[in-house]
C-alpha cells in the first residue's frame, strides 16, 4: 500500500504515512487483499465445488444400482428363491446408500459455497468418512479437514456465514 499524498510505501497496520504524516485512508491494494485472505477464505469455494463434483459422480452409479434393483428380478433366471427375493433388495439397498452419499456430497458442497452455517460440521463429518475411501476419497477428506479445521476455523466460518 502506498501513501496517497507522497507515494511512500506504507507497511500494513500503519495509520499514518511515516514520511509526510498523512492519515492512511481505508484503500487497500488488491495484492494486499489477496495476501491477507485466510486459508479458509481462499479454499472454501474450491472445496465446495469438489464436494459437488464428487457427489454428482456418486449419483450416476446410484441410479444404475437402483435401476438394477428394480428390474433384476425380471431378467435374472434363478433356481434359488432366496436369490430371487434378496438379490433385487440388495441392489436397491446399495443403490440407496450410494444415492444418499452422492446427495449428501452435493448438498454439503452447495452449503459450503453458499456459506450455510450447518455445512462446516457436515463437511467435517463427511471428510472423516471420506478418509476411508482411497485414493480420491482420502485426498478429498484430507483437503476438507485441512481447510475447515484451520486455526480458528470455526469462528471464522461463523463470521463468513453471518452467524
Amino acid at each position: 500500500m502506498f501513501c496517497n499524498a507522497c507515494g511512500t510505501e506504507i507497511q500494513p497496520g500503519f495509520n499514518v504515512c511515516p514520511k509526510c504524516a498523512t492519515p492512511v485512508t481505508g484503500v487497500v491494494s488488491s495484492l494486499t487483499a489477496i495476501v491477507t485472505r485466510s486459508r479458509l477464505q481462499r479454499h472454501l469455494d474450491t472445496l465446495g465445488l469438489l464436494w459437488i463434483v464428487v457427489g454428482a459422480l456418486f449419483l450416476l452409479p446410484a441410479l444404475v444400482l437402483l435401476l438394477l434393483g428394480g428390474t433384476a428380478a425380471h431378467f435374472v433366471i434363478h433356481d434359488n428363491p432366496i436369490v430371487g427375493a434378496f438379490g433385487p433388495l440388495i441392489f436397491t439397498l446399495i443403490g440407496g446408500s450410494v444415492l444418499l452419499v452422492g446427495a449428501g456430497g452435493v448438498l454439503v458442497g452447495w452449503g459450503l459455497r453458499d456459506r450455510q452455517p450447518w455445512a462446516r460440521i457436515v463437511a467435517i463429518v463427511l471428510g472423516v468418512l471420506a478418509l476411508f475411501h482411497p485414493p480420491l476419497g482420502t485426498a478429498l477428506g484430507i483437503y476438507t479437514l485441512w481447510v475447515l479445521l484451520s486455526e480458528d476455523g470455526g469462528v471464522e466460518y461463523g463470521r463468513l456465514t453471518g452467524g
